[in-house]
């Protein structure tokens, strides 16, 4: 049996049981003067099983002589795998385990004597997403949502100074009418429950007179700025107070709030009588005279917030001791967001507790990390999404200054049966107890600006199948909205709620009814997907205006945008075909390009008070096969391992960071397929230059959303060292990468007409659709969906025939660069669906023209047979223009190829 780790805690209390901030979990015993709780950190030695047919667990005498071997924090699970799959990918498919179900974990310690005649608690920071727990075969209680922590009175169980035997069952089942999780939400949602004592586990000693241990988790301390006057803050504190002993105890309970420098600024005693088993609240009001306030990632000062009790003789029983930051906030829907009556744009991140190789099992080390990479990119705010998270993330985002959006799991579905018209009582019971777990436990951080009720429960009829099977039309979502927010407002009347929609405008499916369901909370927020899922990017502007309008006197924010991005799969352009949502090509070129676009409108609209782009990192889902991964969502602007980030990344830290930036775009895309390329580079340098094997290009300055881009780049044959160089006060910087171009694309430029991504060729290679002006792509394949495989249809007698599939149709033109000289224009054409006569059209090579009234269904004489044309053609100035120009319908080529004759 491992030695346990302890600490003895005064004035710094522990992380979670006493509110305390991330750095007091580093108090070793004996650093402070005399102890008044003791935390027992239950992390090594456990046994643990995955099986849902176990019996008898949690008896003494079972034995678990085989199980295996881990620690805690803990998760069976491991999900979602880039492909290819290599040696150095952290998770591998052999590696995976979906498996949800029932999870046991059995702990043998031995308690400290010093625990003898106190009260104890057994403390866990979350369980999934079910728990029940036994000390010694004794049935404690259990707890249900995986998100939030609790803690059981193990008191009359717990033996002092002898071994305990400590037996845990979780369950992360899929919720289903017959499953012991159907009443714990998430019901569904687009990320996977992880299962196990995925948060750390600790056993408490407290003196039988103590702060509220069992407040739905909370610290039985609670504190809020009410207000701040001439340079005074004005603070109330309430503490919730428990006397567990045999007769009454009258104590004195003492709220001081002390400076960084250890000076007590602001306290107050009041004496309280508290009868044996029962409990009591005590209320403070506290002046601060100069109040240094928290301004956000500014200045994101704290003060420690102690609160003590004291017995009659003047002895310490309890003391709790946190951070806690002197602000206020406010929302108007006008002008958006206020910290401490200054405006302040709130931009920033959502953000899932998913690392590959961990899953939900993170150390506070890798949540700092996490921080830190939200940090860099400048953000000064974070969704947290799409439930509770712990309070590591919390005390960092107080520590810094990061703004947090924090919500409950109540996402896309609230029943399991087609025709349910309301949420089961159990149901409802779950989600008031998981939104006031989320508020008590959260209440003193002053990170935390909103409670956020939900997400995405406006789907209607469009209710999408990939997550929630054949529900047919969900109940109307408001009744449950209105009385979660009556809820929250009664628990915290100092913050307002909000909401996160998908589906107003009808957005999926232009004739379902969608429910409205944004008045049921203070604020609302919208997740938008123009370019992505829907529409074009240039509609967003206009939809949030039209939705500005239709609520005019609701603060309004944009809670998701984004796209999802491939670092292994590339573009030439990102405006060359319809983006593959939900299927694998999925190009990191396409990814920034809507994420510059999206930011340049976002940024325009002064009455939004906060937008976050989806998502911060890649994260496990089992319901999408897209880009390069399976069952990973790879919206992240950072890859699942944290290995790699975007080039989307780059983007934000040069808009949003101070810090110096240069990122030159593409560097993964290393063997080009065309050798005349733009170069785009992110930087906020005063000035930047680009060099191309050691030949400037050129120097930039005031670059539009610090993107810097030239134009028209004719690279070498062979390597193409790349440099951009760029001029910051604090001194030059430079960013390098290498680029190849190989001989055949020197001698041949082929363009896969209407493809996001050039599809694969026999013996040559295609680049993605190029050089175009004007038209429209298409595809005569049937597109990949949720569930379903992309469906690519064979044309006959074309060379290459996925090639074929995809095409530009229109009047429009193709500008390709070239050499002068002589050469051959390849063209292959194939008909989707017009009948001999419907579609005819000329093409026209540098004004000259080479191909008459083409009519390519009466060419072919069959539906999806290639036809193929070729013809000569002198370039003189540079460049080959190649006009295609409708007489019936709408002119159309599925590929170009151009080769020196």
């Amino acid at each position: 049996m491992k030695p346990l780790v302890l600490a003895t805690l005064t004035a710094l209390g522990c992380a979670w049981a006493a509110g305390a901030d991330v750095q007091a979990q580093t108090v070793v015993a004996g650093s402070m003067a005399q102890s008044h709780r003791e935390i027992v950190s239950l992390t090594d030695g456990w046994r643990f099983r995955q099986d849902n047919t176990l019996l008898g667990a949690e008896q003494p005498g079972f034995s678990d002589a085989g199980w295996e071997r881990v620690s805690v924090p803990h998760t069976w699970n491991r999900v979602g795998h880039y492909i290819p799959a290599s040696g150095d990918r952290v998770n591998t498919p052999e590696k995976i385990n979906k498996t949800q179900g029932v999870g046991w974990y059995r702990l043998t310690f031995t308690a400290p004597s010093t625990f003898r005649g106190k009260r104890a608690w057994l403390q866990f920071e979350a369980a999934s997403r079910k728990a029940e727990v036994w000390l010694n075969g004794v049935r404690l209680g259990e707890h249900s949502g995986g998100f939030s922590g609790f803690r059981l009175d193990a008191t009359a169980a717990l033996k002092s100074g002898r071994p305990n035997l400590l037996v845990v069952k979780t369950d992360n089942s899929t919720p289903t009418l017959r499953s012991a999780t159907a009443d714990v939400l998430p019901l569904a949602g687009d990320f996977f429950v992880h299962g196990g004592l995925y948060r750390p586990v600790s056993l408490i000693a407290t003196d039988a007179v103590h702060l509220e241990m069992l407040d739905y988790g909370g610290p039985g301390v609670y504190a809020s700025t009410r207000s701040i006057e001439g340079g005074q803050a004005h603070v109330s504190v309430r503490a919730k107070v428990r006397n567990d002993g045999r007769s009454a105890a009258p104590i004195l309970v003492t709220a001081r709030l002390v400076d960084a420098e250890g000076r007590v600024v602001a306290e107050g005693s009041n004496p309280v009588s508290v009868a044996a088993g029962r409990g009591s609240t005590v209320e403070h009001e506290l002046t601060i005279g100069k109040a240094r306030l928290w301004q956000g990632v500014e200045d994101p000062y704290l003060y420690r917030l102690v609160v003590e009790l004291r017995s009659g003789g003047g002895q310490v029983l309890d003391r709790v001791d946190q951070a806690f930051g002197v602000r206020q906030m406010r929302f108007d829907p006008e002008k958006g967001f206020f910290l401490n009556g200054k405006p302040l744009r709130l931009r920033g991140v959502g953000l899932h507790q998913d690392l590959e190789g961990k899953g939900w099992a993170q150390s506070a080390a890798d949540i700092e990390a996490d921080i830190g990479l939200i940090r860099e990119m400048g953000a000064n705010s974070i969704r947290l999404t799409h439930y509770q998270h712990g309070q590591t993330v919390h005390e960092l985002a107080d520590r810094y200054g990061l703004i947090l959006w924090d919500e409950i799991p109540l996402v896309t579905l609230w029943t399991l049966t087609r025709g349910q018209m309301e949420a089961t009582s159990g149901l409802r019971a779950n989600a008031r107890q998981q939104l006031q777990e989320l508020i008590r436990q959260n209440y003193n951080h002053p990170s935390v600006a909103v409670w956020g009720i939900a997400n995405e429960v406006d789907f209607g009829a469009s209710l999408p199948g990939f997550l929630t099977g054949d529900l047919g039309v969900p109940p109307d979502p408001l009744p449950l909205l209105r009385e979660l927010n009556a809820l929250a407002k009664a628990e915290d009347p100092t913050r307002p709620t909000t909401q996160a929609n998908c589906c107003e405008g009808r957005l999926f499916a232009g004739e379902v009814e969608i429910p409205i369901v944004a008045p049921a909370t203070e604020l609302s927020g919208v997740n938008r997907y123009f370019g992505w899922y829907y529409g074009g990017v240039d509609d967003l502007g206009p939809h949030l205006d039209a939705t500005h309008r239709k609520r005019p006197a609701q603060p309004l924010a944009v809670t998701e945008y984004g796209a999802g991005g491939a670092v292994t799969m590339h573009t030439d352009d990102p405006l060359g075909g319809p983006p593959d949502s939900r299927g694998r090509n999925q190009p990191e070129e396409y990814m920034s390009y809507i994420h510059e676009q999206a930011w340049a409108t976002l940024k325009s609209k002064p009455y939004l008070w906060g937008t976050w782009l989806w998502n911060s990192t890649d994260f496990a889902t089992t319901v999408r096969r897209e880009g390069d991964a399976n069952d990973i969502n790879t919206k992240g602007l950072v890859t699942y391992d944290r290995k790699t980030k975007k080039d989307a990344f780059f983007f934000y830290k040069a808009n949003w960071s101070d810090h110096p930036t240069l990122h030159i775009n593409g560097r993964r895309y290393v063997d080009r397929a065309y050798r005349v390329t733009d170069v785009r580079v992110y930087s906020n340098a005063a000035s930047t230059e680009l060099t191309l094997n050691g030949r400037s290009l050129g120097r930039k300055t005031d670059c539009p959303q610090m993107t810097c881009v030239w134009e028209a780049v004719k690279l070498d044959l062979g390597e193409n060292v790349i440099v951009a160089a760029g001029r910051f006060p604090s001194g030059d910087q430079q960013d390098r990468i290498v680029w190849r171009v190989a001989p055949d694309v020197v001698e041949a430029i082929r363009i896969d007409s209407g493809a996001l991504m050039a599809a694969p060729a026999e013996s040559v290679r295609f680049g993605s659709d190029a050089f175009f002006v004007g038209g429209k792509a298409g595809t005569v394949s049937k597109p990949a969906d949720y569930g379903k495989a992309k469906v690519t249809k064979v044309i006959a007698g074309a060379v290459n025939s996925e090639v074929a599939t995809t095409y530009r149709a229109g009047d429009f033109q193709y500008r390709i660069p070239l050499d002068n000289g002589r050469y051959k224009v390849t063209l292959t054409f194939v008909e989707p669906g017009a009948k001999a006569g419907e579609r005819q059209f000329d093409v026209i090579a540098n004004g000259k023209r080479k191909l008459d009234r083409l009519d390519v269904a009466a060419a072919a004489g069959a539906p999806l047979t290639a036809v193929v044309r070729s013809f000569p053609a002198r370039v003189s100035a540079g460049r080959l223009d190649l006009e295609f120009r409708g007489r019936v319908g709408e002119a159309i080529v599925s590929s170009v190829e151009v080769s020196r004759r």
